[in-house]
């Protein structure tokens, strides 16, 4: 009897989900969970081969005429990543125990182009659409798998060319701070979808 009723146990265990491992979260929670976070947990660190899958996934990013250009400095290791520090203005504090520090550009005159012209009117700013694009697939990247981000474009452009030797022929839109969160944000309210949409 006493093993009939261990076996049950067991058996309501595995019926439950007991014995699952944890699951990827859907698209959906990965909306709803991702935030701007401003206080990062202290000590914890990020390895070079979780940023490579992270920023993999960014290539996954559509881009106009798979022009691909978006470019990614990371600031992993203590020198560089001090350095960005002193070039995000006043998110400097925010973003202090973030483990990496990620500056996100686009190659100028690719994105919009054809045979070295702008296609229309928008010219380099399709670039921009193009990086802002693949920044949002390595945000969303990194909360499914379990980090948090912080998008500044509080930064110094010139100092941050210097630092990683960047091209001129690249436009730096922003540091992407990478790390996890301290506390757990707010959900921001949102504007009702009517104001936004319209249909015909």
């Amino acid at each position: 009897m006493k093993r009939l009723s261990i076996l049950l146990c067991v058996m309501a265990l595995v019926a439950c989900g007991g014995n699952q491992t944890a699951s990827s979260p859907t698209l959906d929670e990965v909306f709803i969970s991702r935030r701007s976070i401003r206080a990062y947990e202290a000590g914890r660190t990020i390895s070079e081969a979780e940023v490579r899958e992270l920023l993999t996934a960014t290539q996954n990013a559509p881009s106009w005429a798979n022009m691909q250009p978006s470019k990614y400095y990371v600031a992993i290791g203590d020198e560089k990543r001090n350095a960005v520090l002193e070039l995000v203005g006043g998110n400097k504090e925010r973003v202090i125990n973030a483990p990496v520090l990620i500056v996100s550009t686009f190659e100028t005159a690719k994105s919009g182009f054809f045979r070295g012209n702008p296609v229309d009117e928008t010219g380099d700013l399709w670039g921009a659409y193009d990086n802002g694009l693949s920044n949002a697939y390595l945000i969303l990247k990194a909360r499914a798998m379990g980090f948090d981000t912080l998008i500044m474009g509080m930064r110094s452009a010139d100092e941050l060319r210097k630092l990683f030797e960047i091209p001129e022929n690249e436009c730096i839109l922003a540091v992407i701070a990478l790390g996890y969160r301290a506390q757990d944000p707010n959900t921001p309210s949102h504007r009702p979808l009517d104001e936004i949409v319209k249909f015909y």
